[in-house]
């Protein structure tokens, strides 16, 4: 698929490929003798000093540096990551889960900088600015009529806390410009996306990612759901690719009983490291039940592998991304970090779940196509399974190790055979886009509309026939026409998130969701 637009939000959630499990970083002792001065790791230093002094042309060496770098950590496995300087910050940013700015969701709409809609209670909110709105100005800098990159712009709107910045602001619904002052606040970037109920007793949570504020996150969504009487607990980890090994644990911690055991890891040395459940789990008893797919790695798989070996609840779902590494992050002390895998991890039941990883390349973090073309997101009997790997969970159970957590209750992919990717194209940044632009051109006509006008304005309109132009403007050829009922549905529940909020977008969503249906189901 090919997008002629990008959608910037300043609200960054940065997909980290095939799964990320993070220990703590380097110490500085470690950080200083990691090199040493064994003769033979002085030869890079050498050759690039010669190739610096010496070469006919002139090149940046610190891009021979990059490169060398990454040359040596192909040679590892594909988790042992380089990060360059101008990576690293958006990348710590979005898993620190704040930053500094004026709190809105935008993207670059006909060459001008347009609101989609301001962070709830942020400060462009707090100043008044509306769904819509164009900047046209920050301070007295242009940003219209300019093909700003999107590192510009962040570092534009992004800066100190408590610092002002004057915006001048055009509002296409009144047809007026005019200028605001907002104050730069700190904007958190949830990685718990809705803490809900799905009926009188069973609520669910939303866990995009593992950061470092994702526990506390969560912790309050439970608490809070268990005071609505919540006594069955839905924990989606779909299309999570991991983070702290940390949060995770404690994230179990709730589920488990004392001295249960969470996850094992084992480094170089052969030293193990076991970490238990603790007596302060405030939702030991209750029914739970956790979502998983394909693209569930790394702390998302610690979670429900200590969950599924504990047989503290079932596991819903396709098989998981199959990641049982654990990296540790060490600054090279210009801005750059190496990410390192320093030890495996294993479930309660001593299963490594890690995939092989022969093939380092697309294909290890893309297995999609390969698991499509085998059957397996259809039927749970096509899955490859190594009988030499069977454990056993606390109660007997057989499990297996070797790639990925297998779910007890198999849920297939949810597109028919025909329409791979139309859920993924549904819940992309394209209509986004598309249901912005459509609200753009007459907010007046959606101002104080209910949930089920909205419904029949949806299917009464020419929505679905102007997705398709839209698509095909886009240059993605997608036959619809079979799939016109689930277009108009994800349209609609777009649209629901743009003008209400991300609650009544997910108790929209999820009314049609298979997965969460065969939860309820059980």
């Amino acid at each position: 698929m090919r997008m002629n637009k990008v959608y910037f939000p300043i609200v960054l959630a940065v997909a980290v490929a095939g799964g990320l499990l993070l220990g703590s970083k380097l110490n500085p002792s470690t950080e200083n003798t990691f090199l040493g001065k064994n003769a033979n790791r002085n030869k890079l230093n050498k050759l690039i000093d010669f190739i610096e002094k010496e070469y006919v042309d002139s090149l940046n060496t610190d891009s021979i540096v990059d490169l060398t770098v990454n040359g040596i950590l192909e040679k590892l496995d594909p988790h042992s990551v380089y990060i360059p300087k101008k990576e690293l910050a958006a990348v710590e940013q979005s898993m620190r889960g704040d930053f500094v700015g004026i709190g809105v969701n935008f993207y670059m709409y006909n060459d001008s900088v347009a609101i989609i809609k301001p962070v709830p209670n942020g400060p462009s909110e707090k100043a008044g600015l509306k769904a819509g709105d164009r900047i046209l100005f920050a301070d007295k800098l242009q940003l219209y009529n300019k093909k700003l990159e999107t590192d510009t712009l962040f570092s534009i709107l992004k800066g100190e806390q408590g610092s002002n910045v004057k915006l001048t602001v055009y509002r296409k619904s009144e047809k007026k410009k005019f200028a605001v002052n907002v104050t730069r606040d700190v904007i958190p970037i949830k990685s718990v996306d809705v803490a809900q109920m799905l009926d009188k007793t069973t609520g669910y949570i939303k866990i995009n990612r593992f950061a470092e504020k994702t526990y506390e996150e969560f912790l309050a969504g439970l608490t809070k759901l268990k005071s609505e009487g919540a006594n069955h607990i839905i924990v989606d980890l779909r299309d999570n690719g991991g983070g702290y090994l940390d949060s995770a644990e404690k994230i179990a911690d709730e589920f488990l009983k004392n001295k249960e055991l969470i996850v094992k890891t084992k480094n170089k040395k052969g030293n193990i490291d076991s970490t238990l459940a603790t007596e302060k789990g405030i939702f030991e008893t209750g029914k739970v039940s956790i979502l998983i797919n394909e693209n569930s790695a790394s702390a998302s798989e610690v979670l429900a592998g200590a969950i599924q070996d504990n047989d503290r609840g079932l596991i819903f779902g396709r098989r998981s991304f199959g990641k049982g590494l654990v990296q540790r992050e060490m600054p090279l002390g210009d801005g750059s970090a190496v990410r390192l895998t320093v030890a495996r991890y294993y479930t309660p039941s001593g299963r490594s779940i890690q995939k092989p990883y022969e093939d380092k390349g697309e294909n290890y973090f893309n297995e999609f196509d390969k698991r499509f073309e085998s059957g397996e997101l259809y039927e749970k009997d096509k899955v490859k399974i190594a009988d030499s790997l069977k454990f056993k969970t606390k109660k007997g159970r057989i499990v297996y190790g070797g790639g990925g957590i297998m779910p007890d209750v198999f849920v297939p992919y949810e597109d028919a055979h025909g329409s791979e990717g139309l859920t993924m194209l549904m819940q992309s940044g394209l209509v986004n886009y598309f249901v912005f632009e459509q609200l753009d051109k007459n907010r007046k006509k959606f101002d104080g509309i209910s949930n089920d006008d909205l419904e029949i304005e949806i299917k009464k309109g020419n929505y679905f026939n102007d997705f398709k132009i839209y698509m095909a403007k886009g240059g993605l050829l997608f036959n619809l026409d079979t799939q016109k009922e689930k277009v108009l549905f994800y349209l609609q529940a777009e649209f629901v998130r743009q003008l209400f909020n991300e609650k009544a977008y997910y108790q929209l969503i999820l009314k049609k969701d298979n997965m969460v249906n065969k939860v309820l189901s059980k």
